[in-house]
């Protein structure tokens, strides 16, 4: 069984074909779906997939930091409203991104911030996004004075990086960008142990070798499998068990019984 840690397959790109591709993920194994907020825009939609699937799709709460604004305390109450009103499996996404725009820097780490505090207060894992801000979460996370667990979602760093990240209590997020030709990620999971890795798709976006510039779905997760074996040189079958214990235990799914009703 693999398990997709991050995929938003409740946005619109799946109107037209969502219960066919959360179908096609069950054939290819892919039998637990991790789903990453974004926003009170999108929000109700994924809590209503997460509903019509709840023993394989496991909904996250939380304010991706593109989506942090000048309304951004209206965006934190609506998220803060449903704590504890759903069950939820951990926050995110969350974090920086300084490549679309700048210009609300300071929001996005009061946000980010308030997030991981939530995080440590309902003991959840958190899912980071670090669009070209890498050394921006590091020097968040280096003032938060607790134990960590979570994911840097789509992990854009090197070794060093990595590194730092896993002795802060993260595991790495690697998606389709492995497969890509000359990718620094595949250097990385080459030298990093399977054992701090966990796979994901990051739908619709991201589509793995060879259905790269096409919608990703979670159906291509052993895409993705299949590079990190052939990187390190074992059977795919061992990156995913291994990947697939690490998510387990991330999210705390050892409870779950695989339903097979798709």
């Amino acid at each position: 069984m693999y398990i997709d840690t991050h995929s938003h397959i409740y946005a619109e790109e799946f109107d037209n074909d969502r219960d066919e591709t959360v179908r096609r993920a069950f054939e290819a194994d892919v039998r637990y779906i991790i789903l990453p907020d974004i926003d009170r825009t999108t929000r109700q939609s994924m809590l209503a997939l997460a509903g019509q699937y709840p023993d394989n799709l496991f909904p996250l709460l939380g304010v991706h930091p593109t989506s942090v604004n000048a309304s951004y305390k209206e965006e934190m109450k609506a998220f803060e409203k449903l704590l504890g009103q759903t069950t939820i499996y951990g926050i995110g996404e969350c974090g920086i991104d300084l490549y679309w725009d700048k210009t609300y820097y300071k929001e996005q780490i009061v946000v980010f911030e308030r997030q991981l505090h939530i995080a440590r207060e309902m003991d959840l894992p958190v899912v980071i996004h670090s669009r070209e801000s890498l050394p921006e979460i590091f020097a968040v996370l280096k003032k938060q004075h607790y134990n960590m667990k979570g994911i840097l979602h789509c992990f854009p760093g090197n070794e060093e990086d990595a590194r730092r990240a896993i002795d802060l209590g993260f595991r790495l997020g690697i998606g389709g960008v492995v497969t890509f030709k000359k990718s620094s990620m595949a250097e990385v999971v080459g030298k990093i142990e399977t054992e701090h890795l966990v796979l994901e798709t990051d739908a619709p976006y991201l589509a793995p070798v060879p259905f790269r510039g096409k919608r990703n779905e979670s159906s291509y997760i052993p895409c993705i499998a299949a590079k990190i074996a052939e990187i390190r040189g074992v059977d795919t079958k061992k990156i995913q068990e291994i990947t697939t214990n690490n998510a387990m235990n991330l999210f705390n799914l050892h409870s779950k019984s695989v339903d097979n009703k798709f």
